[in-house]
């Protein structure tokens, strides 16, 4: 058996070491989200934290980990009368794999003992297992969208609720949920995150001591693994025993009505979402005085816990880009500190001044050329600093008064900026893929949605199975009882995500400053939606002589809007380059992923000033579904974007009619 990596012996992390403490204190806080670049050893100590965790009383023989003091009324395996014969045993640490299918998790009709025992028996999944525990999802954010709604629905409730294949199950499901991600591979749905009590971002250690030391403790571990663990044996018991004591005390620990008013004073500054930011912060700052032996919240226990619980809740765009605004955060803390009503401390005799002296006397009120800040009052707004330059001072690009003229204000011209994002029309492939993954855009056979029909299992059965169809096929055997071979399995048809590649014309043709940001808030529309629809997104730029991948394939949405903001404009137009580049990505793509369908989205205006005739190229692109973004404006129109769409067979959509009005 191996030895599991000890949980003291991770160097640095202090961050996501204190937030998983915290919750093994008090389980209420949610459960953490550990977002941070591959190598950082947040699976290593997401998985020593089991060993910490007390041990838990359960109901002998139960499966759902009932407490013998207080068992679940509703268990499936009950009733059991409270006092019923218990044992102890380590708490559970279930591992939810990405690929899981939903029976794993809530659980499902035991078929072999339907079918052999004609008995309605139910097997349980990984919401039971995981029942006063620990469920960790490593890749949370790579998780589908089913399952993202079974852990809400579990998250929320404390129970989960089983209603299928004439099975209905209700068990309770409290768990400490820990996820860890990387947050390349693209964000997790803002209702799961909301979920997670605090959340972490961790990096690896910039200091050459301490990862000298992580290369040297890896080594010492491979080495001996025993003897590794046995090193750090008095620290880990002196953990677990600290955890004991703070759960403990944590019922008895207060929170002061001026500390609950700087916790919801800290919220409003920080412009969070909803009340739950509130509730949180206040309990992990209780855990947090339980955790240090304190019996009385403090300033400081708010300003830590608010650092661990708010900095995810305040996004307000799914694109905007995710982390902790450390500047912000701070000024909220201090606003909190500034609003809140002076305190009044009591001395021994009732006196407002502990130490029985008088008061000091208030400030002087500030005088005529007093800003209140003991210096001079700066100067009016129409008067100019004596820093500043004249106001008939020449800007760059202009011409200055010895007619010489200042270096061009377009070479170091920023680039157009997009504008608000709008709702655009759903673009989608029209024909009915496999469901290689899913998602919201293009229909596709599933493992979840409308049932339509049955089949035979192709192999071992990948879904449900179709018990109607499959006591037919039996029957129609003229058999008694079903066998193996008479299994059908549910066809469903729901929504897959796909692989969704733009190819922008950012020639001269589109550097009109005012055409660009039309085009930008039109590209950067059709990424919220690929956001919202969990897909793949790339993109591909030409302009000169040549075409460029700006961004590789990818699940980060956040990196596309980088990208399209920082696009630049100039040039000749060669737009067989970027199809030709199109089909090379989509070609890499297919060997890589066979299972995830192109969208090719092609947002030019259908000119192709070098290169050769794009056209010629359509062939590389058959079979891929197709959609060109004709961006042509004016009163004379060639009608070139219309020839494309017609050679490559693709749907056409002038620029102007891809935002989805509503009618008048």
């Amino acid at each position: 058996m191996t030895t599991p990596y000890p949980f003291s012996a991770v160097v640095g992390l202090d961050d996501l070491r204190l937030a998983l403490l915290l919750t093994a204190v008090s389980p209420a806080v949610g459960g953490v989200l550990v977002r941070g670049e591959k190598g950082t050893a947040k699976s290593t100590v997401v998985r020593a934290v089991a060993n910490l965790l007390p041990d838990v009383a359960v109901v002998r023989g139960c499966r759902f980990a009932c407490d013998p003091a207080a068992p679940d009324p509703q268990c499936p395996d009950g009733p059991h009368e409270a006092g019923a014969p218990g044992v102890h045993r380590p708490a559970a640490l279930v591992e939810l794999p990405v690929g899981a299918t939903e029976d794993r998790v809530v659980g499902t009709l035991d078929i072999q003992r339907a079918l052999a025992d004609g008995v309605k028996a139910y097997e349980p999944g990984l919401l039971a297992a995981a029942h006063r525990g620990v469920l960790y999802v490593d890749e949370v954010n790579l998780l589908p969208d089913h399952l993202v709604d079974l852990l809400l629905d579990a998250a929320a409730m404390g129970r989960a609720h089983v209603e299928r294949d004439g099975v209905s199950v209700k068990h309770a499901a409290r768990f400490l949920l820990v996820g860890t991600m990387n947050p390349e591979e693209g964000e997790p749905r803002p209702q799961l995150v909301d979920r997670f009590g605090l959340v972490v971002t961790v990096a690896a250690p910039r200091d050459p001591g301490q990862r000298a030391e992580v290369v040297r403790r890896r080594l010492a571990y491979e080495l001996d693994q025993d003897g590794f663990a046995a090193r750090f044996g008095g620290e880990e018991k002196e953990l677990a025993a600290q955890i004991v004591t703070a759960q403990k005390l944590l019922p008895g620990v207060k929170l002061p009505d001026r500390e609950l008013d700087r916790i919801a004073r800290v919220c409003l500054a920080y412009g969070v979402d909803g009340m739950r930011a509130d509730i949180v912060v206040a309990r992990c700052a209780v855990a947090l005085a339980a955790w240090h032996g304190r019996s009385l919240v403090t300033a400081e226990d708010v300003a830590d816990a608010a650092r661990l619980a708010l900095p995810h809740r305040r996004r307000k765009d799914p694109l905007d880009p995710p982390g902790t605004d450390e500047e912000k955060l701070e000024q909220a803390l201090n606003e909190a500190e500034n609003d809140l009503p002076p305190d009044e401390p009591e001395g021994p005799d009732g006196d407002d001044d502990p130490d029985g002296g008088p008061p000091p006397p208030p400030p002087p009120p500030p005088g005529p050329n007093d800003d209140g800040n003991g210096g001079p009052p700066p100067p009016a707004s129409n008067e100019p600093s004596a820093d500043a330059p004249p106001a008939d001072a020449p800007l760059a690009g202009d011409e200055s008064p010895r007619g010489e003229t200042a270096p061009s204000r377009t070479a170091g011209a920023a680039p157009a900026a997009p504008g608000s994002a709008f709702r655009p029309r759903t673009l989608s492939i029209s024909h009915r893929g496999e469901g290689g993954h899913a998602g919201r855009r293009s229909p596709a056979f599933a493992r979840r949605g409308r049932v339509i029909g049955s089949r035979e299992p192709r192999g071992k059965l990948a879904g449900a199975p179709h018990l109607p169809a499959t006591l037919r096929a039996a029957l129609h055997r003229g058999a008694r009882s079903v066998s193996p071979a008479d299994l059908r399995e549910a066809v469903h048809v729901g929504r897959e995500a796909n692989l969704v590649l733009f190819v922008v014309d950012a020639s001269g043709s589109m550097a009109a400053r005012k055409r660009m940001t039309i085009v930008k808030t039109a590209v950067l529309s059709l990424l919220r939606d690929a956001y919202q629809r969990r897909d793949r997104i790339g993109m591909i730029t030409f302009r000169g002589h040549e075409a460029e991948q700006v961004l590789a394939p990818t699940s980060s949405h956040e990196v596309g809007v980088l990208r399209l903001a920082s696009l630049r404009t100039g040039g000749r137009t060669p737009l067989a380059a970027g199809l030709r580049k199109a089909a090379a990505t989509i070609a890499t793509e297919r060997r890589r992923d066979p299972r995830r369908r192109p969208l090719l989205v092609v947002v030019t205006d259908g000119r192709a000033t070098s290169g050769l005739d794009p056209v010629t190229l359509a062939p590389l692109l058959t079979g891929v579904a197709t959609v060109v973004v004709d961006c042509e404006s004016g009163p004379v129109r060639l009608g070139l974007a219309g020839r494309l769409a017609s050679a490559l067979d693709a749907d056409l959509m002038p620029l102007d009619t891809l935002e989805m009005r509503s009618a008048a």
